[in-house]
């Protein structure tokens, strides 16, 4: 992989401040809630600065407190932040969530990003120069559905160009956002202008299966379909590598995808095989599954190194419940064979 810069990933995208409410309920019925911060490409950039890469996320955010928040917030994991803008004129996005899964109809998400500050962000107002400086530039479908200024922002980035970074793309369709129905036809343009591509089953265009996916998608060198609780597949070249996923003791779902995609490319940064990205990339979704919140710290790597070499039938038999990345168990203690 060549190396465009001082940063081994650039993530371009919106983060907010998230509320979590302090104890079950219904948005109506919740007394208090406890602040965070969520977003897809700064999650990524902080799982990565946790685990020793060099990182930096660019957005916009508002001149306000949540703005101030948000910025020390993902600085603090070490990511470098100074190519976040403050717009005086647009608030920071904000949103509430119960504590229950997203995939439940009792789960209740209330955004309030509209008009926010990163939804203004343009080629304009972004310094590309900025953004190019890494040896991977990772972006989500969530940008380019903000605004019409976003999607202009990604189309240039996602663009062929001599010399561009690797071009990493998590399709992330969130059908709540698009303004028409267009959104899952833009993603797939997109999608096929990246280098490396992370998409859903359940998102890939009603399509059946991964190969279905990659007959869609015949561009990028290398495609990532995450089928759920089965695994994922990974084409690249003539090649399709699929790996099972882990049996975990699920806490909570939010921000396993975003894991998922920083354990991939940690992985594609050490230049480890293709079965053993896949590997990470599960091992880092399960830190995320196992504990609450968005954004959680990855395994550390000689733990997750030891556990991406296991045997087939050990790794299809490990079970990893909430814990199991603290470094202070002896061997084994963090696994659990299913029956």
């Amino acid at each position: 992989m060549t190396d465009h810069g001082p940063f081994d990933v650039v993530a371009l995208g919106e983060s907010m401040v998230t509320f979590l409410p302090t104890r079950p309920g219904r948005l109506a019925d919740v007394p208090s809630f406890d602040r965070g911060i969520g977003g897809a490409e700064s999650n990524v950039a902080c799982a990565l600065a946790a685990a020793g890469h060099r990182t930096r996320w660019v957005s916009r955010v508002g001149a306000d407190g949540f703005g101030d928040h948000l910025v020390a917030a993902v600085a603090s994991y070490g990511v470098d932040v100074s190519h976040v803008a403050r717009d005086p004129g647009r608030p920071t996005g904000v949103y509430f969530r119960t504590a229950g899964d997203r995939a439940t109809d009792a789960h209740e998400v209330a955004y309030y990003r509209a008009g926010s500050a990163a939804s203004a962000m343009t080629p304009g107002n972004v310094d590309l120069t900025a953004v190019r400086q890494a040896r991977i530039l990772h972006l989500s479908g969530i940008t380019a559905a903000l605004s019409d200024g976003c999607l202009e922002l990604v189309r240039e980035l996602t663009a062929p160009r001599p010399g561009r970074p690797l071009v990493s793309f998590d399709v992330n369709h969130r059908p709540g956002l698009w303004r028409d129905a267009d959104g899952p036809a833009l993603l797939r343009d997109l999608a096929r202008r990246a280098d490396l591509v992370f998409v859903g089953e359940d998102e890939a265009w009603g399509l059946d299966g991964p190969r279905a996916v990659r007959a869609a998608l015949p561009e990028p060198e290398v495609l990532i379909v995450k089928q759920g609780p089965a695994g994922a597949t990974a084409f690249h070249g003539p090649h399709a590598t699929f790996v099972p996923a882990l049996h975990v003791d699920v806490v909570a779902e939010v921000g396993a995808g975003d894991a998922f995609a920083a354990g991939f490319l940690s992985a594609t940064l050490r230049a480890l095989a293709v079965r053993d990205r896949l590997r990470h990339g599960h091992l880092w979704a399960a830190a995320a599954l196992t504990a609450p919140g968005d954004l959680v710290a990855p395994p550390a790597r000689d733990h997750a190194d030891r556990l991406a070499a296991l045997d087939d039938g050990t790794w299809g038999r490990l079970r990893l419940g909430p814990g199991w990345t603290d470094d202070t168990r002896q061997p084994g203690e963090e696994e659990v064979p299913t029956p």
